[in-house]
């Protein structure tokens, strides 16, 4: 069973608070607790993500992902801006992580559908 902790649709930014859609919250949320079944439960069954130049397509797919980068990269996704346009919701964050440059400005482009997270495209 999951940690049980509450979704906020917004974030804290220097003393401005970032209101995101729930499946993007509950994207942030999960990835900065590496909770990769939480983060693979909030796309859509036939979801993508398009990341480091692999496409990774249905839940299993990418609750495998999430697993590899989680393990790998131990990142947490700060919130910093938002906009909406083409059908698409652009989070520009910084991100934490055991990488090199980190911290680093990304994109997290996301396509939202009903039933969760149908695209999500990351970009440094």
């Amino acid at each position: 069973m999951p940690p049980d902790r509450t979704l906020a649709p917004h974030f804290q930014q220097e003393n401005s608070m970032i209101d995101l859609p729930s499946q993007v919250a509950a994207y942030v949320d999960a990835a900065n607790h590496q909770d990769t079944a939480a983060i693979a439960a909030s796309f859509t069954p036939d979801g993508t993500v398009r990341d480091e130049g692999a496409v990774h397509r249905g839940t299993a797919a990418i609750a495998a992902w999430a697993r590899e980068v989680a393990q790998r990269y131990r990142f947490t996704i700060e919130p910093r801006s938002a906009t909406q346009a083409d059908g698409r919701y652009r989070l520009h964050a910084t991100v934490h992580g055991n990488f090199p440059g980190s911290p680093t400005a990304m994109a997290f482009a996301f396509v939202l559908e009903p039933g969760g997270i149908g695209a999500l495209e990351i970009a440094a």
